[in-house]
């Protein structure tokens, strides 16, 4: 990957206002296809420098350190690839034109628009002044969290947390012939700025078989 290509005439990263995320998150919105759509983030995580993702790596590696073993081991690579494996398919795509195929419409237009509602609030969720990190976690870094999963979810219609996934208690983010199951997918309404409840995953019902 070609990270001096990401600053974009020596663009220096600044953090961003609220009013300046929603111009962000509007531009994601008025995207038709997948394609658009596809475009449209790539276009914003270009703005992303190499420190950037540093500062995202080094959260997510902070906020996973913090699990209990087996647990924490088990969980680290899904997490990684949940960001990390969803920026490097989304430049691939991007970069090879070979998201040519998904031409067709957005699915879910009605929930893809409020996700890109909830954008701006959710990424001012976190007061990063209670928390001690050395890494200053801004509405910006929580911005690329949420253009990871819009590329996943609404370009690639794939779960927001990646299939395997384990949670505690020993359940998974599955893969049923193409149909996603998770079992927190209807767990998390209260919390407004979930990604889980724009998720095209189905709710499994505890105990469910999926596998005949």
């Amino acid at each position: 990957m070609d990270h001096g290509s990401m600053m974009g005439n020596n663009e220096k990263s600044l953090p961003l206002k609220k009013e300046e995320i929603a111009v962000i998150a509007h531009r994601l919105e008025t995207a038709k296809t997948k394609d658009d759509l596809c475009d449209a983030i790539a276009a914003e995580v270009n703005r992303y420098s190499l420190p950037d993702l540093q500062i995202i790596g080094g959260r997510l590696f902070l906020e996973v350190n913090v699990l209990p073993e087996p647990y924490r081991s088990r969980v680290r690579p899904f997490f990684h690839e949940q960001i990390f494996g969803a920026h490097h398919r989304l430049l691939l795509l991007h970069r090879s034109k070979k998201s040519n195929h998904f031409g067709e419409l957005i699915r879910d237009r009605e929930l893809f628009e409020k996700f890109c509602a909830m954008i701006p609030e959710g990424c001012f969720t976190w007061d990063e002044n209670a928390e001690r990190t050395p890494f200053h976690y801004s509405p910006r870094h929580r911005l690329f969290y949420y253009l990871m999963a819009a590329f996943t979810m609404f370009v690639l219609d794939q779960p927001g947390h990646p299939v395997g996934m384990p949670f505690p208690g020993g359940f998974v983010v599955e893969d049923r012939d193409g149909i996603y199951y998770c079992l927190i997918r209807d767990r998390e309404k209260e919390v407004f700025f979930s990604i889980c409840n724009f998720c095209p995953a189905r709710q499994k019902e505890e105990n469910a078989p999926l596998h005949s």
